[in-house]
C-alpha cells in the first residue's frame, strides 16, 4: 500500500461516486533528482534524459536500435495521485540510475489557453497490459473504498474519454511546461 504523506491527501475532497473532480489545479508527480531541472526548465515532454540515456544505451548494448518516445507531460486533478506516479518514477529510475530518491510532488496552474489543451489520457487503456497498471487500479479501488465512493467501476477498453480523467484521474497537455507555472508541494 501507499503511504502518501498526509498533506498530499486530498481524494477525501475530490473524489465521489461520479470520480475525482477537476478544477483549474493539476498535479505532476515525478522523483526528486529532477527537482533542479524542473524548477529552472519547468516540466518537459519526454523530460527524464537520465532514463532516457540509459535507455539508449541498454539497447545499444543488446543490438537493437534505439527510437526515443515523446511522451506529453502528464497530469492528474489529485496530489494523491500524483504521489502515486512520483513512486513509480522513483521506482523505475532506481533499476537504472544510483542515487538517493524520493517522490515528489508538482502544482501546475495553468492559464487559460494551456488549461484548455489539458487532455483525458486515454491511452491509459494500455493499462490492462502491464504489472503496474494491476498495481495502479487496486491503488485506485482502494482509494474509492477508503473514501466512501463506490466500487471503481470503468471497462479500460470501452470508456468514454472522459471516464479516464474523472475515475483514474490520468490526464495529459503535449507541451511544455514553463518553471512560472509549476510549484514543488511541501509539506507545511
Amino acid at each position: 500500500m501507499i503511504d502518501t504523506p498526509s498533506y498530499l491527501q486530498d481524494a477525501k475532497d475530490l473524489l465521489g461516486k461520479d470520480g475525482f473532480a477537476s478544477g483549474d489545479v493539476w498535479y505532476h508527480g515525478t522523483s526528486s533528482a529532477l527537482v533542479t531541472s524542473i524548477n529552472g526548465a519547468g516540466l518537459k515532454r519526454s523530460g527524464d534524459k537520465v532514463m532516457n540515456q540509459a535507455a539508449k544505451k541498454t539497447m545499444a548494448m543488446i543490438g537493437n536500435n534505439y527510437t526515443e518516445t515523446h511522451d506529453p507531460v502528464f497530469l492528474t486533478q489529485s496530489k494523491e495521485l500524483a504521489f502515486y506516479w512520483a513512486q513509480q518514477a522513483v521506482r523505475s529510475r532506481s533499476v537504472r540510475v544510483e542515487g538517493d530518491e524520493s517522490p515528489v510532488v508538482y502544482e501546475v496552474k495553468l492559464p487559460g489557453d494551456l488549461l484548455s489543451k489539458v487532455r483525458p489520457d486515454v491511452g491509459a487503456a494500455s493499462l490492462l497490459m502491464v504489472k503496474e497498471g494491476e498495481h495502479y487500479m487496486a491503488f485506485l479501488a482502494a482509494l474509492y473504498q477508503d473514501n466512501e465512493a463506490g466500487a471503481l467501476d470503468i471497462n479500460l477498453m470501452k470508456a468514454d474519454r472522459n471516464e479516464y480523467l474523472n475515475k483514474l484521474g490520468m490526464a495529459y497537455i503535449d507541451q511544455d511546461i514553463s518553471p512560472g507555472y509549476v510549484k514543488l508541494l511541501s509539506e507545511g
